[in-house]
């Protein structure tokens, strides 16, 4: 039995859960979700609990059942809490900042960056080197979140490039010290 998949999901205050034909669509206070359930998978509904069963013990079923609960309690916080990352740029002259629902970066090459943000996904910059993105789709925040880090990943010499605001870089280093 997967660990993961045996434990229920408790919905929070103002989470409505409805259930057709595979489709689970999620509301609550931040905005409306859904996924849709494959395999063998059967969800069961009590007043403010849901759980997830198997049919049987298929290798696939086997996989989908922690799965699928993940997914679902993700939903769950996203509609209710909503998620963020934040963003922190580290270098001379980088800077962010935005302009008519765009994104603009200053990361040291010649030309700025634009970067257009997807639906549901709300894109702050409180100060010039600090991007906070949230949204209520976990996996479309961190997806965001890591499309606009690439754009100048941090180098380990110096530090400088594009960073999540709790990661840590290994600092290398240079030349002079091999001396």
């Amino acid at each position: 039995m997967s660990r993961i998949g045996k434990k229920p999901v408790t919905l929070t205050d103002g989470v409505e859960v409805k259930i057709t034909d595979g489709l689970v669509n999620l509301t609550g206070p931040k905005g409306t979700l859904s996924f849709q359930l494959t395999g063998d998978i059967e969800i069961e509904a009590n007043e403010r609990e849901i759980t997830f069963k198997r049919k049987n013990d298929l290798k696939r079923n086997r996989a989908l059942h922690g799965l699928y609960r993940s997914l679902f309690q993700n939903n769950v916080i996203g509609v209710s809490e909503g998620y963020s990352k934040r963003l922190e740029l580290v270098g001379v002259g980088y800077k962010a900042e935005i302009k008519d629902k765009f994104l603009f970066l200053n990361l040291g090459y010649s030309h700025p960056i634009v970067f257009s943000p997807p639906e549901g996904i709300k894109i702050e910059v409180p100060s010039q080197t600090v991007i906070v993105i949230s949204g209520i789709d976990k996996q479309t925040v961190g997806q965001v979140a890591a499309k606009i880090r690439s754009f100048r990943k941090p180098e380990p010499y110096k530090g400088k490039g594009v960073k999540y605001s709790d990661e840590v870089i290994r600092r290398k280093a240079g030349k002079t010290a091999a001396k």
